[in-house]
């Protein structure tokens, strides 16, 4: 370990517990998103400052909901409710910061569109591209930028954890640690997880991937094996090596199913 400069472990918890939290703020690029706002020529009349457009600061965001677009209704016995905003229809301000405009869109705007539209409208802009760019090559692309975490699921609030590290300057040196990034991942979207993690192992950081999706274990170079079985009847090394050990190791059931899977894929061709 006195390799490594840092360990980062990247889950599927989510990203926040409110909908206040959302993929634009937790990677930080709302920050530049909201100075770009800052210099329309209608903000400096107004004397607006990048803290104008924020939803968490009193001066910027609606009264009534206090910025989250939505109002929270206890449930007894049910899951909480959460409803549009009646006074500012789900757009976190208030009128006065949705005057400005920036080529011809609100701050609201903005929040509503996905990470692919984003980067269109941003591409003057290499700090805000910087980001989007790392959110898309994780194949979240479809994803709005004021997207509720709330509302994504454990892979996607992984993955926008994952492009958060990536936009950071790298250490070369760092050791990830990802539990199951694969989940709910179409196979194109895995293929797009798999070139990212070749590339930070290319750049000398280790990756460690708790994983059963076979591509991934394909492309391990190295693969530590725990079983044979789940629960009590589980928790012992089967095996540890390449994938070509993992296929003659008798006792392993991740051996057999990579050489099903392997066999399966050469009669297909």
């Amino acid at each position: 370990m006195e390799n490594l400069d840092k360990t980062v472990i990247i889950d599927q918890s989510p990203i926040g517990r409110t909908p206040r939290s959302n993929p634009a703020t937790y990677t930080g690029v709302f920050t530049a998103i909201r100075e770009i706002f800052a210099m329309t020529e209608e903000a400096q009349i107004r004397g607006y400052g990048p803290g104008r457009f924020s939803f968490n600061t009193k001066e910027g965001r609606c009264d009534a909901c206090e910025g989250d677009g939505v109002k929270k209704i206890e449930m007894h016995f049910l899951p909480t409710v959460y409803v549009e905003c009646e006074v500012c229809e789900g757009k976190r301000y208030n009128p006065e910061t949705l005057k400005v405009k920036y080529k011809g869109k609100t701050i609201s705007d903005v929040l509503e569109m996905t990470i692919e539209e984003a980067l269109e409208f941003f591409k003057a802009h290499p700090k805000v591209i910087k980001i989007l760019k790392v959110l898309d090559e994780v194949g979240l692309g479809y994803v709005k930028l004021g997207q509720s975490s709330t509302t994504l699921s454990g892979g996607e609030s992984q993955r926008v954890k994952l492009a958060t590290e990536l936009s950071k300057k790298s250490t070369t040196k760092t050791f990830y640690i990802l539990d199951e990034p694969t989940t709910g991942l179409h196979f194109q979207d895995v293929a797009k997880l798999l070139k990212i993690l070749h590339s930070l192992v290319d750049k000398g950081n280790t990756v460690l991937v708790i994983e059963h999706n076979m591509d991934v274990i394909l492309n391990a170079d190295h693969i530590i094996d725990i079983g044979p079985d789940g629960g009590e009847k589980g928790g012992n090394l089967v095996y540890e090596g390449d994938i070509n050990g993992i296929q003659k190791c008798k006792q392993s059931f991740t051996g057999q199913a990579v050489k099903k899977y392997l066999n399966k894929n050469k009669l297909g061709k």
